[in-house]
């Protein structure tokens, strides 16, 4: 059980590149599924104004999360060189670690329990947001960002175009992986409302700063002692 009388310490989390980053995309992909919506639906979704409203700013959204995804890609590679760490599941994490993050979030979480993993900054989510992560950040994203580049550049690729199955091929595969990406978004603002407090991890994202408890600070120190020797 959580002990609601341990002291609150706070690690800085979340630098400012990745928090711009990440309210970046948040509001492209917004901006992307409305517009993407009315493309898709124009005969019941109009709130952009004309069609060509719609596509203009849809493309341009789509630029903008593809150059935000290429500054995160080059931060976590050759800045923080944090990337494989963060993002690859470890072999603990594949056989135990996903089962039981599975199983707070589930039950243990409504019991009070406390969260089996404890972010650090070079730890920073649990082995379900690792594999969920991996699946999205380093599969989807470049598949969706790609084939909407090509479906924006259809006359001087249309070679490639063709390669790659046709037209039809490319424009179904772009919907479908976009549908599966704005799938995720509810999963992943519930998640975010299950920290100590509902808006702790919100918070997190604006400040960098989240709240840790004094219990769990001399296991984040350790980890980061080892870590820079």
């Amino acid at each position: 059980m959580s002990d609601n009388n341990s002291e609150n310490s706070k690690v800085y989390l979340q630098p400012m590149p990745v928090r711009i980053w990440h309210w970046l995309n948040a509001f492209g992909i917004v901006t992307l599924t409305v517009s993407g919506a009315q493309i898709r639906f124009p005969e019941y979704i109009s709130l952009l104004g004309s069609y060509k409203s719609a596509i203009y700013l849809h493309n341009t959204a789509g630029f903008v999360v593809a150059i935000s995804f290429t500054l995160w890609f080059f931060y976590y590679t050759f800045v923080s060189r944090t990337m494989a760490n963060l993002y690859v599941p470890k072999v603990e994490d594949l056989k135990t670690g996903i089962l039981r993050q599975v199983k707070f979030y589930f039950l243990t979480y409504f019991l009070g329990w406390e969260n089996p993993h404890h972010p650090t900054p070079d730890n920073k989510f649990n082995p379900m947001q690792k594999s969920v992560y991996l699946a999205i950040m380093f599969v989807m994203m470049p598949l969706v960002s790609l084939s909407g580049i090509f479906l924006t550049n259809v006359d001087p690729l249309r070679g490639l175009i063709v390669m790659v199955g046709g037209l039809k091929l490319l424009a179904g595969l772009h919907f479908i992986l976009a549908c599966s990406l704005i799938a995720f978004l509810p999963t992943h603002i519930y998640l975010a409302t299950l920290g100590h407090t509902p808006t702790e991890h919100i918070k997190t994202m604006w400040t960098g700063w989240e709240d840790e408890l004094e219990e769990h600070k001399e296991e984040t120190d350790n980890t980061e002692l080892a870590t820079s020797r």
